[in-house]
């Protein structure tokens, strides 16, 4: 059986269109078909080259999606043929079975325990949610990787509770899930910081109480006007150290805590002056916002699909596979909330 692929095959370069021959199924390898695919920061990364040298090249992309599953090796339990299925990079229970190989007319392209820039994936049972009842395949993509990183955040690593000030340091796909996080929790005032001024009116409609452009002065001057000491809690989501450092001396002395879920490019470092730790402040970082995929996806999808916010707007028009380029170039361009890769659109 042959698939249909985006693949990266040099760096900062457009992605590849590939025929892939999908290999036999292996214990605890799972076959699906892919309906929808999101994509991050990570894969923008990825694709640019700012993780530092790529010795996996060439190979598939995509970490978040949902789809149909088709075919199940053997042990696997999880799910079975037919189940709608949300894909995270985020592990939950079941094998992991350390990705596979695809052939390219005689070429070896690598694959992770998931990936979903193509029509078909072979994915490791333990990176497979079923899809909640309530929520539509489109949206559910949300679930692979913003929510559970934003959301977790501001859950399962900050333990926000009613009344506590937050402020969220971008507010790209998962800082927009934090802040949705925040004020599902009873967070006040919750503040958004962005230089983009598409996602700082984002941030507004998915929970921010007042928005921030660092474009315009000291952005730890300007949280600490609205909350007078500093705010009790902060997510940092931009990747940048700058912004990290922010994130920390933002918070207030004894007991302020700021999580950081961005990812920085290959090389940088963090400088912080240690004074921020006799304060009492705590820096914190996170794997997936410490999201449990078969505790907390479910949770997640009933806040999605709550009616709260607006959650459809946070997803792009849809591009096709073909435009799986474009998609990441819009993203980190900052003209799109998340991309939404509509594997039926030709």
């Amino acid at each position: 059986m042959k698939t249909e692929a985006a693949i990266l095959v040099e760096t900062g370069q457009p992605l590849v269109m590939a025929e892939l021959t999908i290999p036999a199924l292996g214990a605890g390898q799972v076959l699906v078909e892919i309906a929808y695919s999101g994509a991050c920061g990570t894969q923008v990364m990825e694709w640019r080259g700012d993780k530092g040298p790529d010795r996996w090249l060439p190979h598939c992309l995509g970490h978040e999606g949902t789809g149909t599953v088709v075919d199940t090796g053997p042990g696997v339990t999880k799910v079975k043929q037919g189940d709608g299925v949300v894909l995270s990079w985020i592990r939950g229970s079941g094998a992991e079975t350390g990705g596979c190989k695809y052939d390219w007319d005689g070429k070896t392209v690598n694959a992770g325990g998931v990936t979903t820039f193509q029509r078909h994936a072979v994915v490791s049972e333990n990176r497979l949610t079923r899809l909640p009842e309530a929520l539509s395949p489109d949206v559910a993509i949300l679930l692979g990787c913003a929510s559970p990183t934003g959301m977790g955040a501001v859950f399962n690593v900050l333990n926000i509770r009613p009344g506590d000030s937050i402020a969220i340091f971008g507010t790209g796909g998962i800082g927009l899930n934090a802040c949705m996080a925040a004020a599902f929790a009873g967070g006040i005032p919750v503040i958004g910081v962005d230089p983009n001024p598409t996602r700082r009116d984002l941030a507004q409609a998915y929970g921010a109480t007042h928005t921030i452009d660092p474009a315009e002065g000291d952005v730890v001057a300007a949280v600490k006007e609205i909350v007078p000491g500093g705010v009790d809690l902060a997510v940092e989501a931009s990747g940048q150290p700058a912004v990290m450092g922010s994130a920390i001396d933002a918070v207030r002395a004894q007991g302020g805590r700021a999580v950081v879920i961005g990812n920085a490019k290959a090389g940088v470092d963090l400088v912080l002056n240690p004074a921020v730790f006799n304060q009492g402040k705590s820096l914190l970082g996170t794997w997936g916002g410490d999201s449990v995929p078969d505790r907390d996806y479910e949770k997640f999808g009933k806040l999605l699909a709550s009616g709260r916010f607006p959650v459809r707007d946070l997803l792009s028009p849809p591009y096709g596979l073909n435009q799986a380029t474009q998609a990441l170039e819009d993203l980190a361009a900052g003209k799109i909330g998340r991309p939404l890769i509509d594997m039926s659109k030709r």
